[in-house]
């Protein structure tokens, strides 16, 4: 079992409505125009608990769930999708909200309603009761080790949690919420056997180092695995100071949104398949590293396909993404 520590999101992409479509809709005349927005559920760990779920992986899911409409959303999606809630607190706290647009190539902006919100008042005592019940794996990051105030209890409980189990962090950076500084990889490489993360993070992590560089100095700080995601032209692959690099399918991107998210979900479901997970990742060598971010880039590909943070179930992976 592999368990995913983090946050909820209720991603609301806006759109447009002219002012003659509100007023038709509501059976009046012309209004003014107003903006619809179209509320689904996200967040990059809850992303990463739903692939995993559906792509076989026994998968349970920490999280600060809030009581409000999104929360029963998020409860359904992550249910519906095979993941354990029995680890998540029923929160009185509000949930995040992310106002996302896309640009032509299907990249979202988001911006962010999340102050005072559900995910990030973690204690010690919560996730003392949540545990890892049993779990190979810990999957953690984005903005639960960076927001307070939970972040301390995170960070603690994931380093507690990498006596007994293999550790994973996606930063999976906000600048608008947590400044550089707040994104400490270096001290979770301390904890850390994986650290998943996208070019557009190295980019804002370590400006104008070669990506070379940060993996190797990550990798002196604990870290054996590290892999920089790349969008279409794949992703690196450096394990303990050897690298390699893996395509990524052609696809028709619709858009981006929680590729990323898959891609982890892909590469840790691969890791675990071949009884990897669970320790230091000693047995890990490159080219089993490698087809491990193939297959998290074929999750990733098919993620694309569609719209909004929907992942493939493991009959979709039965036959290679169009090439």
């Amino acid at each position: 079992m592999i368990s995913v520590l983090g946050e909820c999101v209720a991603d609301a992409f806006a759109g447009r409505v002219s002012g003659d479509d509100a007023g038709r809709a509501a059976g009046q005349r012309a209004a003014d125009p107003e903006l619809a927005l179209r509320v689904l559920p996200g967040g990059g760990p809850a992303n990463t608990a739903v692939a995993l779920a559906r792509l076989g992986t026994p998968t349970r899911f920490l999280g600060r769930i809030s009581r409000d409409v999104f929360g029963a959303l998020f409860r359904d999606r992550l249910a519906a999708s095979g993941v354990d809630l029995s680890g998540c607190v029923d929160a009185a706290e509000p949930s995040t909200l992310a106002v996302a647009s896309l640009d032509a190539r299907g990249q979202a902006a988001y911006s962010f309603h999340a102050e005072g919100a559900a995910d990030w008042r973690w204690t010690a005592g919560e996730l003392a009761a949540g545990g890892l019940a049993g779990s190979s794996c810990l999957h953690t990051g984005s903005l639960a080790l960076v927001r307070e105030p939970g972040r301390e209890a995170v960070e603690r409980f994931a380093a507690e949690a990498a006596t007994r189990a293999t550790v994973s962090i996606d930063p999976n950076v906000r600048p608008s919420l947590a400044r550089r500084d707040a994104y400490d990889v270096p001290r979770w490489c301390a904890f850390a056997d994986i650290v998943k993360l996208s070019e557009d993070d190295l980019a804002f992590l370590a400006p104008g180092e070669p990506v070379e560089q940060v993996c190797d100095a990550w990798h002196a700080a604990g870290a054996r695995l590290v892999v920089v995601t790349r969008g279409a032209a794949g992703a690196l692959v450096s394990l303990a100071g050897s690298r390699t690099q893996v395509a990524a399918p052609r696809v028709a991107v619709v858009d981006t949104v929680g590729a990323g998210d898959a891609f982890t979900a892909g590469l840790l479901h691969r890791l675990g398949e071949r009884g990897l997970l669970g320790g230091r990742l000693d047995g890990l060598d490159l080219g089993a590293a490698a087809d491990a971010a193939a297959f998290g880039a074929r999750v990733a590909a098919l993620t694309c396909a569609v719209a909004g943070a929907s992942p493939p179930w493991a009959h979709q992976l039965t036959e290679p993404a169009a090439s």
